[in-house]
């Protein structure tokens, strides 16, 4: 006999409304705008600066400036997710995105440059996985961590995709119609995706508990909140540092620029293995030990690239636990509200948690650099981020709320 659990998530596939295209639609519409928004840039960058002269400080900063005004965003984004659901939040995202990236090509100087990177971020908080997993966490409640491990499956492959083809474009164009090409292709999936997909009725916020548990404001305000969102910034920051620096710790290590690529490769692949295994891991643990191990795994990886020059195959097998790590880190993020508060206010509450995380996420870049240089290279610069992972990891257990204590209470789960 089936159990109940498995009843719930029946009843929820098959209830009235339930969107059957949303699903494969936002999986294609992460991949797209994940790989073009955001991936193209890394790769677009130096032909960028080459071509214009612009300093390559000043374009990257640009680029950074997107996710600070991604995460501010959000909070506003995930209020109105809740009350109107996801169709024309992610439309209209989906439209600003190709203006920003119209903008940013057409732009005859850095300050227009800018404003194009600015306007990317509104479209990023629109368009990412935020709103996403909220869309997802409300339709497929209560089977959603299945729902939220295929899209993100899927998100996982947007560098794999755009950034060899957005290579391949800058082989033959320029970078200003390398990025209009890119604008037409965002167009064509993503605004029909998300106006078409995403029509379902919206549901009703799922009754908040009866028990006294406060509302969203009071919990934005709560000690676990507020720990579990310094965790996650300290985490965020660490590992955000280590892709950047990767490369940069390679390279001083002697080895060379397709080997230090393949090691950072390696890592995306990572990330699709390891969220294969969230929703196992999820089964065997309670939020705050699933929380509290992967941080440490983040930091133990993190160390590990520290400790070992070499050799190369070492370093690879280091690179695939880190990349599993890493997407296990996103699932988790993905599931700490519903894990501790429910779904009633998902895409408030997951606003004001992401926004500290991806503007640390933003800033990583410039930090990791200029520590290197005071450090004395990027060694020691990888044994500091291992310590402050270790940081958030300490952290991680005191973010448990009173209903998940009392749950665990009841049922104990067996540790993995």
């Amino acid at each position: 006999m089936p159990s109940r659990p498995r009843r719930a998530a029946a009843a929820a596939r098959d209830r009235p409304g339930h969107p059957r295209a949303a699903l494969p639609a936002l999986c294609a519409t992460q991949i797209v705008s994940w790989g073009i928004v955001y991936y193209a840039f890394p790769v677009l960058n130096p032909q960028i600066t080459a071509a214009t002269g612009w300093p390559a400080g000043a374009t990257t900063a640009a680029f950074s400036l997107g996710l600070v005004v991604s995460a501010l965003a959000g909070i506003r984004v995930g209020r109105i997710l809740d009350r109107r659901g996801p169709r024309t939040v992610m439309t209209v995202g989906s439209v600003l995105g190709v203006v920003s990236l119209l903008i940013v090509a057409a732009a005859p100087n850095v300050p227009l440059f800018i404003a194009g990177w600015a306007l990317a971020g509104l479209a990023m908080a629109a368009t990412f996985y935020q709103p996403a997993f909220a869309a997802l966490t409300r339709w497929w409640a209560p089977d959603h961590v299945r729902a939220l491990t295929v899209v993100t499956l899927a998100g996982g492959l947007a560098s794999t995709v755009f950034a060899p083809l957005t290579a391949a474009l800058a082989d033959h164009l320029s970078w200003r119609h390398t990025y209009l090409v890119l604008a037409g292709v965002l167009a064509a999936v993503t605004i029909p995706a998300h106006a078409l997909a995403l029509r379902a009725p919206w549901p009703d916020a799922p009754t908040a508990p009866a028990d006294g548990a406060p509302g969203a404001a009071g919990v934005g305000r709560s000690r676990p909140f507020l720990l579990l969102s310094a965790a996650f910034t300290l985490s965020g920051f660490a590992m955000y540092a280590v892709v950047v620096a990767l490369v940069p710790l390679l390279l001083e290590r002697g080895y060379t620029t397709s080997q230090a690529a393949w090691a950072l490769g390696i890592v995306g692949a990572g990330q699709t293995l390891g969220r294969t295994l969230y929703a196992a891991l999820a089964r065997r643990t309670t939020v705050t030990t699933r929380t509290t191990i992967l941080i440490a795994l983040g930091g133990f990886t993190t160390a590990a690239f520290a400790a070992s020059p070499g050799p190369y195959a070492l370093l690879i097998a280091v690179s695939v636990v880190a990349g599993r790590v890493r997407g296990n880190l996103t699932l988790l993020q993905a599931t700490a509200i519903t894990d501790r508060w429910g779904a009633t206010h998902y895409g408030r509450l997951s606003g004001l948690l992401a926004a500290p995380a991806t503007t640390a996420a933003a800033l990583a870049p410039f930090a990791g650099a200029a520590l290197a240089v005071p450090l004395g290279g990027y060694g020691p610069l990888f044994c500091l981020l291992a310590t402050v992972s270790v940081a958030a990891a300490l952290i991680a257990p005191w973010t448990a709320t009173g209903a998940v204590r009392r749950r665990s209470g009841r049922q104990p789960q067996q540790a993995c």
